[in-house]
């Protein structure tokens, strides 16, 4: 598994990128280009599974990119339409795990507010 951090800068209308701790670099005319253009960098440097990139701007002229190559289960660009469900692993489980727990709990605030009579009957 592959993790790439990238911090970019804008100067003039030209997005550039460097690798926080390696030495890939990019550099581009609109962030969507940048972003695809450190994917295809850190793939160069690692192919070994699915990858999922992210980038946010910290203020309008500067930005963190991140790449994140194989680890976990599944998903990534070759699940195709299902990379989102597939991606989490545990995520559905421990939702679900939620879900029964918050039910089970309404029954018992149900159970225990139930008196017999209707205060707006």
């Amino acid at each position: 598994m592959g993790v790439f951090t990238f911090v970019c800068k804008n100067n003039g209308g030209e997005w550039t990128a460097k690798q926080h701790e390696g030495d890939l670099e990019a550099s581009a005319s609109s962030t969507y280009d940048l972003q695809r253009k450190l994917v295809q960098a850190a793939l160069s440097a690692d192919s070994s599974g699915g990858v999922q990139s992210s980038f946010s701007l910290v203020c309008p002229k500067s930005a963190v990119c991140q790449v994140i190559i194989g680890g976990g289960s599944g998903g990534g660009f070759a699940a195709g339409g299902g990379a989102a469900a597939g991606g989490g692993g545990g995520g559905g489980e421990a939702a679900a795990a939620a879900k029964e727990e918050e039910k089970k709990k309404e029954e018992s605030e149900e159970e225990e507010g139930d008196f017999g009579f209707d205060l707006f009957g």
